[in-house]
């Protein structure tokens, strides 16, 4: 178990929430997490044939982790309609809002590092959106400047309301970098801080009925922060909500969507990519709740890994014994460009419906050497071909990126990864 114990108390607890003036139930609810420390466990380890990945319970939080510290620059742009204010803000602008919504999605104790991420988050953001308001435009941006940040995102949308976000977060030594000099995130580190970072985010998404939100997030921390993110949704009758999760930065990523559909006629899309090169090592993990009658999902994940990278994936598929009519797709690629690398992954049906269309596959494996022969032998250079070969491997993820922004991020993301290689 963690030493944080040792070093994070009631008293670290009480010290955050007072300078922050916050209400007595946010406060209960943080003692309640740091309480919760000693008994719960960390993220379930996904365990695949002859490998076991990304044990938590190793890392050294006492080092990366201070709970004084932590600093951040934010940015907010948001269409008329639409709320979107600091965390702290909303708390006394929203209270009801805030308090009613807050730890209905995720339960802050869901593991350990759900629990320490309630119990000392010092930045947020909360999306308002009230009912028939359709705001297309919503864009959050998180650069961490210290040795650790704790984040949380919460988005309410009320009855046919409808709002697209993104949500950025990364690092203040590789925002200020040339990006085009082709540098790794590793080598883009250059600030004051030795040693390792950690960056946890939780989101939760509160969809109202027939209400519609795609949620966007791009990931691009520098090369030495351990991410953990837990993003969830509850989604009611005739709802939608989407989630894009892009993952390209950080040394090790732990990152999980899911999705409960609990009302009838829930949708949602869950649409993953990831890009790993050097030693970088992505969890990432998708799952959906069929809870009710008439319910929908696809989820849709397609990653590259290069270099020494490591990824795993693990999706979840399960439909309650109440969920007639429940139609469920699960598809998973991931490309490895080096003999050194290492993929794996675990698609899971768990169905106690009989009335069930549902559908999972998984594939790891390298460019395709009859495409690649095909475009070399009409003049296109081998590194071209395998370049462009690449690029077309994500093209199921960016057609499903309604956000111009983060479909451009991604893409000229991938073309500085596929340089770096030249």
């Amino acid at each position: 178990m963690s030493v944080l114990q040792e070093t994070i108390s009631e008293e670290t607890v009480r010290e955050l929430s007072e300078a922050r003036d916050e209400p007595d139930w946010l406060l209960q609810q943080r003692l309640d997490a740091v309480a919760a420390l000693e008994e719960l466990p960390f993220p379930d380890v996904i365990r695949t044939p002859g490998r076991t990945w990304t044990d938590l319970a190793d890392l050294d939080y006492e080092s990366m982790v201070d709970p004084f510290s932590q600093t951040e620059d934010k940015e907010w742009e948001a269409d008329e309609g639409v709320e979107v204010l600091p965390f702290h803000e909303a708390l006394d602008s929203e209270p009801d809002l805030v308090r009613d919504a807050f730890g209905s999605v995720v339960d802050p104790e869901t593991d350990y590092l759900t629990a320490l991420s309630t119990a000392l988050f010092t930045t947020g953001t909360v999306v308002y959106v009230p009912e028939g308001v359709d705001a297309e435009d919503v864009t959050i941006r998180t650069t961490m400047n210290g040795r650790s940040l704790f984040n949380y995102t919460l988005v309410v949308t009320e009855k046919s309301a409808s709002v697209t976000i993104l949500e950025r977060q990364d690092s203040a030594a590789l925002r200020a970098a040339d990006r085009s000099s082709g540098q790794s995130p590793r080598e883009e580190t250059g600030d004051d801080l030795d040693g390792s970072r950690y960056y946890s985010g939780l989101t939760e998404i509160v969809g109202g009925e027939n209400a519609y939100v795609q949620y966007g997030s791009l990931q691009d921390l520098d090369g030495t922060t351990y991410n953990y993110q837990l993003k969830e949704a509850d989604v009611t009758t005739y709802g939608t909500v989407d989630f894009i999760d892009v993952n390209i930065g950080s040394r090790l990523t732990k990152a999980s969507v899911e999705t409960h559909l609990n009302g009838d006629s829930a949708e949602t899309k869950m649409v993953g990519a990831f890009y790993g090169h050097e030693d970088q090592h992505f969890d990432i993990d998708a799952r959906v709740w069929h809870n009710a009658e008439h319910t929908t999902a696809d989820l849709v994940t397609r990653g590259v890994i290069d270099d020494e990278a490591r990824s795993v994936y693990e999706g979840v598929q399960n439909v309650g014994k109440d969920a007639w009519d429940t139609n469920s797709y699960q598809r998973e690629n991931t490309l490895m460009l080096s003999d050194e690398s290492e993929a794996d992954a675990s698609p899971k049906l768990i169905i106690n419906n009989h009335d069930t269309e549902a559908s999972h596959s998984a594939t790891v494996g390298q460019v395709d050497e009859r495409d690649l022969f095909y475009m070399t032998s009409r003049g296109v250079n081998e590194r071209l071909a395998k370049n462009t070969l690449v690029e077309g491997f994500y093209v199921p993820v960016l057609e499903e990126i309604e956000v111009e922004e983060l479909r451009e991020d991604l893409i000229e993301r991938v073309r500085e990864r596929l340089r770096a290689r030249e």
